[in-house]
C-alpha cells in the first residue's frame, strides 16, 4: 500500500459493496477518495486543504457528504462490526467530544445538531464495545444526556453476551433488570447513596479499562477528538469511519 492510499485492496473489496451503485457517468477512483476523506478526518484539516494527491478537494468533500447523508458509512461500521462474532463480554461507556464554534453556527432546518450550548459547545458519544475493546454499537447525543438515558437508547441493540461492564453512571435498577431479562449479568458498582449496596467482580470490572482505551484511540483522529462539523449526521459518520478503519479493517 502506498503512502496515498490508506487502505489497501483486499480493504476495499470488504466495504465497496456498501457503496451506492453509480448512475449515468462513472464515479472518481473510489479508493483515492475514500482515503483522502480519512485523511481529513485523521489530520483535523479543513477539506480545502486536503493534498492534491487525492483530487479536488470539492470531490473528496461532496462524496462524504452525500454518502453522509445517505447512511453509508454508518452502515459499513454496523456490518463490520457484526462480523466480530458473538462476545462473551459487553462494556459501555460515552464521552464528551468538544465542538469548535464552527460548528455552532447557524443551520437552517429543524434537524437535531447533538450539541449541547449551555455549560459549553460539546456533544456526546455512548458506545458499548465488545471485551477486546472493538466498538459495537454507537450512538451521538447532546453533551448534556445522562450515562443511563444513553443506555436506553442503545439497549435493544446489544448483542447477545454473558456479562456487561459499566461504571457508576450506569447503576440504575431498570437498566440491571432489563440486562438480566437479556441473559447478561451487571458488572457495574453501585452508587454510594445506594441503601443496600450491590456486590460487583472487582477482579472483572479491571477489565473496563479497555472502553477508555477505545475512547482514547478514537480521539487520536483530529476531527474526531474536536468537532467540527455542524450536522450530526456528518460528524456521527467520521466517527464511524475512524471506527471503521481503526478496529474493523
Amino acid at each position: 500500500m502506498s503512502d496515498l492510499f490508506w487502505l489497501s485492496t483486499a480493504q476495499m473489496r470488504r466495504i465497496e459493496r456498501y457503496f451506492p451503485l453509480s448512475h449515468g457517468v462513472a464515479r472518481v477512483d473510489d479508493r483515492r477518495v475514500i482515503s483522502g476523506i480519512i485523511f481529513v478526518i485523521r489530520n483535523g484539516l479543513r477539506w480545502r486543504d486536503a493534498p492534491k494527491d487525492y483530487g479536488p478537494h470539492k470531490t473528496i468533500y461532496n462524496r462524504f457528504i452525500r454518502w453522509s447523508r445517505l447512511g453509508v458509512f454508518n452502515k459499513i461500521f454496523a456490518a463490520l462490526a457484526a462480523t466480530g462474532g458473538k462476545p462473551d463480554q459487553l462494556m459501555i461507556d460515552a464521552t464528551h467530544l468538544k465542538a469548535h464554534r464552527t460548528a455552532a453556527s447557524a443551520q437552517k432546518g429543524a434537524v437535531p445538531r447533538r450539541i449541547r450550548t449551555k455549560g459549553g459547545l460539546n456533544s456526546k458519544l455512548h458506545a458499548v464495545c465488545d471485551g477486546c475493546g472493538r466498538p459495537l454499537v454507537m450512538l451521538l447525543s447532546e453533551g448534556q444526556m445522562s450515562d443511563y438515558k444513553g443506555a436506553a437508547l442503545m439497549i435493544d441493540a446489544l448483542p447477545k453476551a454473558k456479562t456487561l461492564l459499566g461504571d457508576k453512571g450506569y447503576d440504575a435498577d431498570w437498566f440491571r433488570q432489563a440486562l438480566t431479562e437479556r441473559g447478561i449479568t451487571p458488572c457495574i458498582p453501585p452508587k454510594a447513596n445506594r441503601k443496600i449496596q450491590i456486590d460487583y467482580d472487582k477482579t472483572l470490572y479491571r477489565q473496563r479499562h479497555k472502553i477508555e482505551n477505545m475512547f482514547g484511540r478514537l480521539k487520536d483522529w483530529r476531527r474526531i477528538h474536536t468537532r467540527y462539523d455542524r450536522c450530526a449526521h456528518a460528524f456521527m459518520s467520521a466517527i464511524c469511519i475512524a471506527a471503521t478503519v481503526v478496529f474493523w479493517l
